[in-house]
């Protein structure tokens, strides 16, 4: 008999429906490269963290695997009914970006606890000022990959979204797990995997340097 408990956490029904068609689309008009399909834990729970291109990234990721992913996405998208059914039924969490919400954080790692993946973007926003290729990130991935014991799968989306001509590419690097509870080093650590993907590849002084510009 089917756990119909646990079934709410790894196959929200609008997602499992619209992925197909939403994939066949993907691949039509942007053609993405995929690296590192296997990085994916095809079982149990795990954080997908990635940088932050465009609105359209979340289907960049749903594009590596078959299994359902929840993503956190800004409370300010829930502002009709019928939106809000849709970002439920397809297994979103909400998170309020303004303040520290620790509704999305207990309910994201409910999800993992129950075997399920997480996808988020911990830039949490795609507006960078000229000549920043990638934001500092905030601690939600590390955090909740700490608390849950599960592994953080790192993954760097590379290219623009111009049909047939942007050259979009996502790699999904190794999983590995948050080992000490200084966030600030583990942080930092997920930064640096997920720049040394990017095309160019961004260097730690390059980052910082960029950062200062921009204060």
């Amino acid at each position: 008999m089917r756990n119909k408990e646990k079934d709410k956490f790894v196959s929200p029904t609008i997602y499992k429906v619209a992925r197909p068609f939403l994939k066949a689309v993907a691949y039509i008009f942007f053609q993405p490269r995929v690296k590192g399909k296997e990085n994916i834990p095809k079982e149990g729970g795990a954080v997908i963290a990635a940088n932050h291109v465009f609105v359209l990234d979340p289907g960049m990721i749903g594009c590596g695997t078959k299994r359902c992913v929840h993503f956190l996405a800004k409370a300010e998208i829930y502002n009709t009914k019928f939106i809000t059914f849709l970002m439920n039924k397809s297994g979103m969490i909400p998170v309020h970006r303004q303040r520290k919400d620790h509704a999305a954080l207990e309910a994201a790692e409910e999800y993992l606890r129950n075997g399920a993946l997480i996808a988020l973007f911990p830039e949490a926003t795609i507006i960078k000022p000229e000549g920043v290729r990638i934001l500092p990130f905030k601690m939600g991935a590390i955090k909740m990959a700490y608390d849950t014991g599960v592994p953080i799968v790192p993954a760097t989306i590379n290219g623009r979204y111009i049909p047939i001509f942007g050259k979009m590419s996502i790699e999904f690097g190794e999983p590995y797990y948050v080992e000490s509870d200084d966030f600030e080093a583990e942080r930092e650590k997920l930064i640096q995997k997920i720049c040394s993907k990017l095309n160019p590849p961004l260097k730690p002084e390059e980052r910082i340097v960029a950062y200062e510009d921009k204060k």
